[in-house]
């Protein structure tokens, strides 16, 4: 790309302001004077009231949220007993209504999003914009092309009414609320979200994004993204997230259902930047057809825990994933990070390459799952995993499990840890570059297969959040 175009973007996204203002400004919030904190059956019941919901979803919330009840939390990674549920707040509703018209977006509100660039990048770069903040999407909105060719972004609260037939064939049929703890309380109190709907045959050839905001001291954001992608359609979703410090824990726990049909081809793209008091409890996962292809791209940045492993569900012959994800761990983190492919069909192929980073003590895990199933005749997967220490204090694991029930299968898995090379810190330095600065280059020549991968303005907000994750990393 042109070098003077690659600074005109840079502009759109990132404009005056920087990826750390992002993270330290914050809105009052007295809508919050009407929620409460905590979770029982009468705020699921008002969930669903206040969003004048159809019976089967009410019963679908309060199904879930019996299983939060009787489901324990994961006993498995991270330790999540520190987490006080009773002291999150699940729904809180910025706004009254949902824009179409930037303009009309509460001024408070706007100034956030307009901090990460978000209406000029809509107007440059983006096919359509989501922008939830809190409980609820404030923001919606696809070009005019690209509903002429059929296609439906929505807010996912609005989608439950404008297509109900379709949402309640979809939702949560690709992630059960039974998978596990946060999935079940995910299905009980799921707020606001994205609802992506490409017909057959349809190319939309531009991004579609939706950013996500958590701005209220103790907030839980539940949003849930739900995309179907017909036979031989091709389309990309960008999700961003961000949100404050506050000295007080915070919860993400959105759920992420993807339907790739055959002849399909979708990419999912996320940069998530949690403030280091936040658990991120995310789940994703695809399902995927014939001869179709799903690739997960991802940036994992600030939060106390993250526990996230999209997962590409290889049900068609031929079907084939890629998974590329990169996990920041700095001081009091813990990224227990990583992938899953399950291979049900013959002939599928995946491809996962995860790199994670890990200073001043953080903890970088990969956990991975690799499922072939006794029908998946010639299975090829390829698995890789790098990790960068940068001191003497900061650890990082690798947790994979292989599961190969089919003998005809190609399986590679390579795993590697390292330091920054002082030599080429030395080589550096004397080109003229200070310390801290050669360190970032090497730290970003380390990433650059995850980063190439990303569309441009989100390669270079991951290249802005290294620079500030490095920040004294030398001397």
């Amino acid at each position: 790309m042109p070098k003077h175009k690659r600074h005109k973007i840079q502009d759109v996204i990132l404009g005056s302001s920087t990826i750390k203002e992002a993270w330290e400004n914050k809105n009052p919030a007295p809508y919050l004077a009407g929620s409460k904190k905590g979770l029982d059956e009468d705020l699921v019941r008002f969930i669903s009231k206040e969003k004048n919901e159809p019976q089967w979803m009410l019963e679908h919330r309060l199904a879930s949220l019996k299983l939060f009840y009787t489901i324990p939390l994961p006993q498995w990674g991270p330790d999540l007993r520190k987490l006080n549920l009773e002291q999150i707040t699940y729904y809180a509703k910025a706004v009254d209504r949902q824009s179409q018209d930037w303009k009309d977006v509460p001024q408070d509100i706007k100034k956030t999003f307009d901090r990460l660039g978000i209406p000029e990048a809509e107007q440059k770069v983006l096919a359509g914009v989501g922008a939830q903040y809190e409980s609820t999407v404030i923001y919606h909105n696809l070009k005019k092309q690209f509903r002429d060719q059929g296609v439906i972004f929505e807010d996912l609260d609005v989608a439950l009414h404008e297509y109900p037939d379709l949402v309640k064939q979809y939702f949560m049929k690709c992630v059960s609320p039974a998978l596990h703890k946060f999935a079940a309380l995910h299905g009980a109190v799921w707020s606001g979200g994205t609802f992506l709907y490409i017909p057959k045959g349809v190319k939309v050839d531009m991004p579609l994004q939706a950013y996500f905001r958590m701005n209220a001291a103790g907030m839980g954001q539940f949003e849930h993204t739900l995309i179907i992608i017909e036979e031989s359609g091709v389309g990309h979703y960008i999700e961003g997230c961000s949100a404050p410090r506050y000295g007080v824990d915070s919860l993400h726990a959105g759920c992420v259902e993807v339907f790739v049909k055959d002849n399909a081809h979708f990419r999912y793209s996320s940069i998530e930047s949690w403030s280091k008091d936040a658990y991120n409890l995310n789940t994703k996962r695809a399902i995927v057809g014939r001869d179709a292809h799903m690739e997960w791209v991802g940036g994992n940045f600030g939060s106390a825990i993250t526990m996230l492993y999209p997962c590409s569900v290889l049900a068609g012959i031929g079907a084939s994933a890629d998974h590329l994800g990169l996990a920041f761990a700095n001081k009091g983190q813990k990224q227990d990070t990583g992938a899953k492919v399950i291979h049900i069909a013959s002939n599928t192929s995946s491809k996962i390459q995860m790199k994670s980073i890990s200073k001043n003590g953080g903890i970088s895990i990969y956990r991975g799952l690799l499922d072939v199933r006794s029908g998946a005749e010639n299975v090829v997967s390829n698995i890789n995993c790098d990790a960068l220490i940068l001191d003497d204090i900061s650890q990082s694991q690798t947790v994979p499990e292989m599961k190969i029930a089919n003998q005809s299968a190609t399986v590679a898995h390579e795993a590697s840890a390292g330091k920054i090379n002082e030599d080429d810190i030395f080589y550096l330095c004397s080109r003229g570059l200070a310390p801290e600065e050669a360190a970032t280059m090497i730290v970003n020549g380390f990433i650059n297969p995850i980063a190439k991968e990303l569309p441009l303005e989100y390669a270079l907000e991951m290249n802005r959040m290294i620079e500030l994750e490095m920040e004294g990393s030398v001397g």
